[in-house]
C-alpha cells in the first residue's frame, strides 16, 4: 500500500493503520460510518488541488489528522482506503472542520454529468475541403470517360494499386494485360507503349484522387467523434458520407468491370461502360458532394447563430428574432420550396447527361435547337422497337429511354430546357412584391448568381454540341453541373433554419469551441 510522501502526515498515518489497540477512541468515531463520508469531498477533473478547492487543515497534533491518498482501494487491518487522483480525504476532527471543508468543496457528481457538446470550428472548413476534393474527383472522372482512358487498368487493387509501374518489366505486364481487353483488342491494338501510358495515369489518377479523399475524410472523422462530443445528427451523417465514400469506390470498379466484359469482344461492339453504371456512379458522386456541403453550410451557420446568442447583445437576439419571423413568412416559404425544387430539377438532368454520355449520344443531331430541322425527331427514332427485348415489345418505351442515343439527347434537352427556365425566374422572383423587402441580401444574391451560372451552363452544353464534344468544352460543361448544385445549395442555406446545436445552446448544454483547431 503506498501512501503520500508528505513527512508530516506520516506519523499519524501508521498510528491509523496500527490497529485497534493503538488507535485513539475519537479518530475512530470521526473515520467511521457518516462523518467519514461527508469529510469526503472530492474535486472533478483535475489532477491537482485548485487554490481555491484546497481543504483547510485546521492546526491539531498529528495524531487528530491524516491525509489519505491511495493507489488503489485496499482495506488494511480494517479500514478503508480510497484511491482517486484528484481526491483528497481529511479525518479532520470537530464540527468546524467539517463544515469548512463542506463549504470550500464541491459535493460527489452524481453520475449525470457529461462533456458538453463542442461543435469544433474547423469542422465545416474541413468538410468543405473534402467536398473541393469530390469536385475535383467529378471533373477528372469527366475528363477519363472523354479521353476513353477508363478501361486502361484492367484490375482492381485497392492498396497495391496505389503506385504505378515503376519498371520496365512492370509497364509491360500492364500492356499485356491490356492488350487482351475488349478495349485493346477493338479499339486500342495498335497503339504503343507511350498512349498506353497517358491513358492509364488519367485512369490512375482518378482512382487515387478517390483513395485520397477516403484518407482525408476518415480519419479527421475518427478524431473529431473521438475528441467531441458532436450534437446529433451530426456523427450519424459524418458516418453515412464515409460509408458513400466506400459506396463509391464500389461502384467505380463494378462500372469498370462492365466494359471489361467478354461479350463486347463476342459482339464486336463498342468497348464502353454499362450507361446504367456510370449514371449511378455519377449519381452517387453528386449525392455526396451535396451531402458534405450541405452539412458544412448548416454546421457554418449554427455556429454563427450560436455565437451570436452567446454574445447576449440586444442586437444579436433582436436579429435571431427578425430572421425566425423571415422563415415564418409564406412567401419566403414557397420561395424556399421553389429553390429545393430547383436543386432536384438541376440533379435530374445531370444524372440524364450522364446517359447521353454513356451512349455517345452528344455526337447525334449537332444542332441547336432544331433536330433534324424539327423541334422534335422522328417517332420511329424516340421509340425504335429495335431496342425491345421483350416479344410483346412492351419494354419498348423504358429502353428507349435509357438505351437509345436520339431519345437520351432528346430528354437531356427536354430537362435542361425546364430547368433552365426554373432557374432564370430565380432573381425576378426574389424582387417579387411580396418578396422585395423581406428576403435577405445573401439569399438575393444567391439567386442572382444561380441564374448567371444557368446561362453559363446552357451556353456551355449547346457548344458543346455544335463542336461535336471537345473534351475542354464538354469537361467544363460537367463541371457546370457542380457549379449549379452549389448555388442552390447556398440559396437553400441562407434561409436554413437555426438546427438543434443551436436550442441545444439555448438550453445551456452546448459549448462552443472558438478556437481554430
Amino acid at each position: 500500500m503506498a501512501f503520500s510522501p508528505c513527512q508530516p502526515v506520516m506519523g499519524s498515518v501508521r498510528s491509523l493503520l496500527a490497529g485497534p489497540s493503538r488507535r485513539p477512541a475519537h479518530l475512530l468515531a470521526n473515520i467511521s460510518g457518516s462523518s467519514l463520508t461527508a469529510s469526503i469531498r472530492p474535486r472533478l477533473f483535475s489532477t491537482a488541488p485548485l487554490r481555491s478547492q484546497r481543504i483547510p487543515f485546521p492546526r491539531h497534533s498529528p495524531r487528530q489528522q491524516a491525509l489519505f491518498f491511495t493507489p488503489s482501494f485496499q482495506r488494511t487491518h480494517g479500514v478503508s482506503t480510497f484511491f482517486t487522483p484528484s481526491h483528497q480525504f481529511s479525518t479532520a476532527t470537530g464540527s468546524g472542520a467539517r463544515a469548512g471543508a463542506a463549504e470550500t468543496i464541491p459535493p460527489f457528481p452524481t453520475g449525470d454529468a457529461s462533456p458538453p457538446v463542442v461543435i469544433p470550428r474547423s469542422l465545416p472548413y474541413w468538410l468543405f475541403g473534402c467536398s473541393a476534393l469530390v469536385f475535383g474527383i467529378i471533373v477528372i472522372g469527366g475528363l477519363t470517360r472523354l479521353t476513353e482512358s477508363g478501361l486502361s487498368i484492367v484490375e482492381w487493387q485497392p492498396i497495391t494499386g496505389i503506385l504505378p509501374p515503376l519498371t520496365k518489366e512492370d509497364w509491360d505486364a500492364e500492356w499485356e494485360k491490356y492488350k487482351v481487353s475488349p478495349e485493346g483488342i477493338l479499339t486500342n491494338s495498335k497503339i504503343e507503349m507511350e498512349e498506353f501510358k497517358k491513358i492509364f495515369f488519367m485512369e490512375w489518377a482518378h482512382r487515387i484522387a478517390g483513395r485520397a479523399l477516403g484518407v482525408l475524410f476518415v480519419v479527421p472523422t475518427i478524431y473529431y467523434m473521438s475528441r467531441y462530443r458532436l450534437p446529433r445528427p451530426l456523427p450519424t451523417k459524418l458516418l453515412v458520407l464515409g460509408l458513400g465514400i466506400g459506396l463509391q469506390g464500389v461502384l467505380g470498379w463494378y462500372m469498370v468491370k462492365s466494359g471489361l466484359d467478354e461479350q463486347i469482344v463476342t459482339d464486336k461492339a463498342v468497348p464502353r461502360v454499362s450507361q446504367y453504371r456510370l449514371a449511378a456512379h455519377l449519381t452517387a458522386a453528386l449525392a455526396l458532394y451535396i451531402g458534405m456541403v450541405q452539412t458544412a453550410i448548416g454546421i457554418r451557420g449554427d455556429l454563427r447563430t450560436a455565437n451570436a446568442l452567446k454574445s447576449g447583445s440586444a442586437a444579436s437576439r433582436l436579429a435571431s428574432e427578425r430572421f425566425r419571423e423571415i422563415l415564418a413568412n409564406g412567401a419566403v416559404k414557397r420561395f424556399k420550396i421553389t429553390s429545393h425544387i430547383a436543386l432536384s430539377m438541376v440533379l435530374l438532368t445531370a444524372i440524364s447527361g450522364a446517359f447521353v454520355a454513356g451512349l455517345d449520344a452528344g455526337l447525334v443531331y449537332n444542332e441547336f435547337p432544331t433536330m433534324g430541322g424539327r423541334l422534335m425527331p422522328p417517332a420511329d427514332e424516340l421509340l425504335d422497337k429495335r431496342y425491345a427485348k421483350r416479344a410483346d415489345q412492351t419494354d419498348v418505351w423504358w429502353r428507349n429511354i435509357f438505351e437509345n442515343p436520339v431519345t437520351a439527347q432528346f430528354d437531356h434537352r427536354l430537362f435542361a430546357t425546364a430547368t433552365f427556365t426554373v432557374l432564370v425566374s430565380l432573381p425576378f422572383l426574389a424582387r417579387a412584391r411580396s418578396l422585395r423587402n423581406v428576403l435577405p441580401r445573401a439569399t438575393r444574391n444567391w439567386a442572382n448568381l444561380t441564374a448567371a451560372a444557368a446561362v453559363t451552363q446552357v451556353t456551355l452544353g449547346i457548344t458543346t454540341l455544335l463542336y461535336l464534344v471537345p473534351i475542354p468544352l464538354a469537361a467544363m460543361h460537367q463541371a457546370g453541373s457542380v457549379v449549379l448544385l452549389t448555388c442552390l445549395m447556398g440559396l437553400a442555406g441562407s434561409l436554413r433554419r437555426p438546427g438543434k446545436a443551436v436550442e441545444a445552446l439555448r438550453r445551456g448544454l452546448v459549448g462552443i469551441n472558438t478556437k481554430r483547431r
